[in-house]
């Protein structure tokens, strides 16, 4: 069986695994992201978790979810790296969530394999199209410790004329309100993103916001319904200009189901006074899009 090795790396976990052609993933583990000790570090992070999964195949650990389906002594045929950021085939160019810029692929993954690299959001709307049966216009939209989009219309990912198409976090939804972190103020990432929504609560991640929110707590239900409209806020615009038929939640946050989508269906809808809202859903694919996506760099490096 040939496969390659993914990374997905997100600003709090990065997922990296071994996959099949059809998606089939034989491998899979989560390490932390050391985004708070510097770029320099997740740098190396990243590089190191390439090595090992690159490295020819010990048996030491079964695979998940089908042991017996890596020969011992195997190796991936490529590498395929998602990465948040503004991002060329051959450079992570700039990334706010993590302070790097113009950091070559090689200095992700030094190994003597095919590597690519690419947008975490646009290769987690690559799997979407490819593995979750995705819509022909749609939105994709990872809501995790940061916001983005990948913008599909008719079928194809858009990436703009300078690759920061679908940049949906930081649409100024209130335009004189909580700074952002890339500078401006009153961006969508700055009240619907998990960190925003855990930090403006106190606690460790969104999940406990939904949680304490559900308990009745009145400061996380204040912080989850504003979150929810600055959503509302957003996609109706996103809507009004490009008609999307479906927006994709995926992400984390992703994660709280009815006690996002319900609300946001409603606040949408109201937000359109003259025109049906796209249906809202959830990822099929969940939080593994992005590695799956990466895993679709892998085999396009592969050739």
């Amino acid at each position: 069986m040939t496969y390659v090795a993914a990374i997905d790396v997100g600003g709090t976990t990065m997922k990296g695994g071994l996959v099949a052609r059809d998606g089939t993933i034989l491998h899979l583990e989560h390490r932390p992201t050391p985004r708070a000790e510097g770029p320099e570090r997740v740098i190396a992070a990243i590089s190191r978790f390439a090595a090992d999964l690159t490295r020819p195949w010990a048996g030491s650990s079964a695979p998940s979810p089908g042991p017996g389906d890596l020969a011992e002594g195997a190796r991936p045929v490529a590498v395929g790296l998602a990465v948040p950021g503004l991002v060329s085939p051959t450079h992570a160019v700039f990334s706010a969530a993590f302070g790097w810029r113009d950091v070559p692929a090689a200095a992700f993954a030094d190994v003597d394999l095919p590597v690519a690299l690419g947008h975490d959001v646009r290769s987690a709307g690559e799997a979407e199209l490819a593995y979750g049966g995705g819509e022909a216009h749609v939105l994709y939209l990872p809501i995790g410790t940061g916001i983005a989009g990948a913008v599909v219309p008719s079928g194809a990912l858009y990436g703009g004329a300078g690759g920061w198409a679908g940049q949906i976090g930081h649409v100024p939804v209130w335009p004189d309100g909580l700074a952002c972190g890339c500078g401006q103020a009153g961006c969508l990432a700055a009240y619907a993103s998990g960190s925003a929504v855990a930090a403006r609560c106190g606690v460790p991640g969104a999940e406990d916001v939904v949680r304490l929110a559900a308990q009745g707590d009145a400061r996380a239900t204040a912080v989850w319904a504003e979150a929810v409209e600055a959503l509302a806020l957003a996609l109706a615009t996103y809507t009004l200009v490009l008609d999307p038929a479906a927006v994709v939640i995926g992400g984390g946050v992703s994660q709280a189901g009815d006690a996002l989508v319900v609300p946001l269906r409603e606040r949408l809808a109201a937000r359109l006074a003259f025109r049906p809202a796209p249906d809202v859903r959830t990822s099929r694919l969940g939080p593994l899009a992005g590695l799956l996506g990466a895993a679709l760099l892998g085999w396009t490096a592969q050739g």
